[in-house]
């Protein structure tokens, strides 16, 4: 059974475990979403269907927090809270290569290859976009994290099936001896595979990816949904979520962690005032 965080008559954040599906797909297999209507009826004896809403999701190697609404009012409201950015998801990850600046952004134009359901970045210039192949600009930013993404490529047709992404980092520690980085990522966008495929196009790939990366198989993606902010669906409470991350990857940065858990729960008990 997956960890539940926080359960009333009309939300459920709960933690994903890594390589577990946050929704059903073709393959059949369990879902996270399916195991928390179980938990639901079994819990409250409910004989009949049990509704659940799912407001986000996350790859099914990387675990975290996710919001789940209890009853269509309050999915309504949460997903409008996404959409609006009033509902923020933090997440933290490790990366190969230690050369980052302190901080930074990325923004890239992102296309799914309906074939693989890989997702990757098309990067040439904005100005020969119709005409040499229908792909679009990279831009990366760096010591502006916080910032609103800088030189942003121009809308494009709809029928290019093209999605700009953009996300801010912050190193919170480097392994030297490792050549690895500890990451804090604040997301602008919610696209498939985007923290994963930005890192990995700069340069950074996130260590154990075995989509985007090199490594071998083994070990679980150093990739962690680790806060969620959101506004209470009823009440209007603000809530934040805190979620360690789990695997060999983060045990080298308890220190940093440690540090960076301490900060955000004197912000969780100031919301809770």
């Amino acid at each position: 059974m997956c960890k539940v965080v926080f359960e009333d008559n009309h939300l459920l954040v709960v933690e994903k475990p890594p390589n577990l599906l946050t929704q059903g797909d073709a393959t059949g297999d369990d879902c996270l979403v399916e195991r928390m209507k179980r938990y639901i009826g079994e819990k409250y004896h409910k004989p009949g269907a049990v509704y659940l809403g799912l407001i986000h999701r996350l790859d099914r190697p990387v675990g975290g927090l996710v919001a789940l609404a209890r009853t269509s009012k309050a999915a309504a409201r949460l997903s409008e809270q996404l959409r609006s950015h009033v509902m923020e998801r933090e997440y933290l990850a490790v990366v190969h290569g230690g050369n980052l600046p302190v901080e930074g952004t990325l923004v890239d134009w992102l296309r799914k290859d309906e074939a693989t359901g890989n997702v990757r970045v098309v990067t040439p210039a904005v100005e020969n976009t119709v005409d040499q192949g229908r792909t679009a600009a990279t831009t990366h930013t760096q010591g502006q994290a916080g910032a609103r993404p800088q030189g942003q490529a121009k809308s494009l047709p709809q029928s290019m099936d093209l999605q700009q992404a953009a996300l801010h980092f912050t190193v919170l520690a480097k392994d030297s001896s490792e050549d690895t980085v500890l990451l804090h990522i604040q997301l602008e966008t919610g696209r498939k595979h985007q923290i994963r495929v930005q890192l990995a196009n700069s340069g950074h790939p996130i260590l154990h990816d075995m989509r985007y990366g090199t490594d071998s198989a083994g070990q679980p993606i150093a990739l962690w949904g680790s806060v969620l902010r959101l506004s209470h669906p009823i009440t209007r409470q603000e809530m934040i979520f805190l979620s360690s991350p789990k695997g060999k990857a983060f045990d080298r940065y308890t220190r940093p962690l440690g540090d960076f858990f301490a900060a955000r729960t004197q912000i969780q008990s100031h919301a809770k005032e």
